[in-house]
């Protein structure tokens, strides 16, 4: 019998005003640097409902009518000793409302687009931020942490 495949289901979302994106600047240790607002899925909860929440805990901004725009997928390590999918969701909004905090996850500030190539990006960012750009792209995928990205 196949049994199916372990997975963590995490999100990003590209929250939108004009030439600006709103963005991160994270600190914890494991994805610091220059990213979007997300997080993981919990027990019970839709993605897009996820999404909401993290953007509201992380930024404190309420967000609607979110636009899947695709997603990146990669085996990653261990969760209580079993290997695991790791599975990230990507959204795009413009609909917003509320001021914007900074949270315990890091710094929240506006940028403008052209402006991602100066910063450090956490982690992959680079290859998503092409996926949440392109509409011919829908999903980055890597085979392990060392292998390139490919894009479908």
């Amino acid at each position: 019998m196949h049994l199916p495949e372990p997975a963590l289901f995490l999100n990003l979302v590209m929250i939108e005003s004009d030439d600006k994106v709103l963005v991160e600047s994270r600190r914890k240790k494991d994805w610091p640097g220059i990213t979007f607002p997300g997080g993981h899925v919990e027990p019970g909860e839709s993605f897009v409902e996820s999404a909401i929440r993290e953007v509201k805990e992380e930024t404190g901004l309420t967000i609607k009518h979110l636009q899947s725009v695709g997603l990146c997928q990669y085996p990653d390590k261990t969760i209580l000793g079993a290997p695991f999918r790791r599975v990230i969701y990507f959204y795009r909004t413009s609909d917003f409302s509320g001021e914007i905090r900074s949270g315990r996850e890091g710094e929240i500030f506006w940028m403008k687009k052209t402006e991602f190539a100066k910063l450090e990006l956490a982690g992959a960012l680079a290859d998503f931020i092409k996926v949440f750009n392109d509409p011919n792209l829908s999903e980055v995928i890597y085979d392990d942490e060392d292998s390139p990205a490919e894009f479908n």
